[in-house]
């Protein structure tokens, strides 16, 4: 499948002279590799945060806590 738009014929371009090439200003020139906002953001803090910790223990916690108790009653 062919596409509909074909590449231009550079005999007939415009700004474009015979054996020369391209005059300087005839082009725009290219976008820039890095922006403004390139990087992190915010600081990046390192580990976890005080709350997740502290839930994870108590949750920890309770299940040491029914696994010893389920075996205390089995065993009697």
């Amino acid at each position: 499948m062919g596409s509909q738009y074909s590449e231009p014929d550079p005999r007939h371009s415009p700004g474009v002279a015979p054996g020369v090439g391209v005059p300087p200003g005839e082009t725009p020139p290219g976008e820039g590799s890095t922006g403004a906002e390139t990087g992190p953001r915010d600081k990046q803090t390192r580990g976890w945060a005080t709350g997740p910790v502290i839930i994870l223990a108590i949750i920890v916690v309770l299940c040491a806590a029914f696994f010893i108790a389920y075996a205390v009653t089995v065993a009697l």
